[in-house]
């Protein structure tokens, strides 16, 4: 499943997906990720929450993304959500069509029955059709 935080840059989306992670942990039954472009928020989320700061890698490609989350996931079969902070930016889809990479998430997150939480830098009308559905946030 994924979940989109809407919004343009400024907006508050980042302290609600920090509150979604933290409220997640309460109730999960499997681990939580974090992934965000920098470790700036390493002590606003709850200490059972893994934070990976995507720079460390050399992530430079859509497709390295989805091979990055795809990999976090065969390493974790308990992994239930994964919070994406900076979703444009980590994904390197600044100025691209996100539409199929929110379908391969999709998959991925059936497949393996993984939540993603995606905090996107976009007004929810500017979002593609696939995206709408999933905007559980438009601030």
């Amino acid at each position: 499943m994924v979940q989109i935080i809407a919004g343009e840059n400024g907006k508050g989306k980042t302290p609600y997906l920090l509150e979604r992670a933290n409220d997640a942990v309460k109730n999960a039954d499997g681990t939580i990720v974090y992934l965000d472009k920098n470790v700036k928020h390493m002590h606003d989320l709850d200490i059972r929450i893994r934070l990976i700061n995507t720079q460390e890698f050399p992530i430079s490609t859509t497709d390295g993304f989805i091979g990055f989350v795809a990999g976090i996931i065969s390493q974790d079969h308990d992994l239930e959500f994964m919070f994406l902070d900076s979703f444009l930016k980590i994904a390197k889809l600044e100025d691209a069509d996100i539409a199929p990479v929110l379908d391969q998430l999709e998959k991925l997150g059936n497949k393996y029955s993984v939540t993603f939480v995606l905090s996107v830098s976009m007004a929810e009308e500017d979002l593609p059709e696939n995206a709408r559905k999933n905007v559980v946030v438009s601030l």
